[in-house]
């Protein structure tokens, strides 16, 4: 009983930011993936485009099953959008396409972000796997060398998580200036697309501020021990 007292309330409070933010993207993306673009290209077709259009051809974008499944894996270069998206002409669908066809970009021009967030992958699943369950073995234990491995393997989940932060914003930023650029949208559809990426960036901010609460009740937990 001594791990449910009050300091779970932060993680309660990253869990209702979560969903909040998941509702929200979820929200944007019913509207605006019922607002079919002027062009009316299928959102995977539109990607290669923006891609070619920006010297970049080295990508394959292929479909991926379910919803809001859609990423970017620079180590194979390959662009996956779920089925909602991959031969949808939707103000929706052209954003999120656009948005991972930003971090094909970021891939191609070196972005630093990227690389740092890439690279720390594996360290961070282990980190996010083992970090809570090494902690409070410390703590039922009373090993505080186990504590303190623990606490550092979870703060580097939220390092990852904070790091992402630029790594989304500027491939949202990127979508939309490709998208623009290359006529593919009008005014009014950017407008959707800005709102449709915007509630999807949340859902990373939520994330980061998640994990920076659940840090902070380590902290709290490690110290009361102490």
């Amino acid at each position: 009983m001594y791990y449910y007292d009050s300091t779970y309330l932060l993680v309660i409070a990253g869990f209702l930011l979560t969903l909040a933010a998941q509702a929200w993207v979820k929200s944007a993306y019913n509207k605006y993936g019922k607002v079919m673009t002027q062009r009316g290209l299928p959102a995977a077709q539109v990607a290669q485009q923006i891609l070619q259009e920006n010297g970049n051809s080295a990508v394959t974008i292929a479909p991926v099953a379910g919803q809001l499944t859609d990423h970017y894996d620079p180590r194979s270069e390959t662009l996956s959008l779920s089925e909602g998206v991959y031969n949808s002409p939707s103000v929706a669908a052209l954003g999120i396409a656009a948005h991972e066809a930003g971090h094909a970009m970021q891939k191609k021009e070196g972005y630093g972000s990227l690389s740092l967030r890439s690279a720390l992958v594996p360290v961070v699943n282990i980190g996010s796997t083992l970090g809570i369950p090494v902690v409070i073995a410390g703590l039922v234990f009373s090993l505080r060398p186990l504590v303190t491995i623990g606490i550092v393997l979870f703060a580097l989940a939220v390092v990852f998580a904070l790091v992402a932060l630029p790594v989304e914003f500027n491939a949202s930023r990127r979508a939309i200036r490709m998208l623009t650029a290359g006529g593919h949208i009008t005014a009014q559809e950017e407008k959707g697309v800005r709102r449709v990426l915007s509630a999807a960036a949340m859902t990373y901010v939520a994330a980061a501020v998640g994990a920076a609460l659940q840090l902070v009740r380590l902290l709290v937990l490690s110290r009361r021990r102490d």
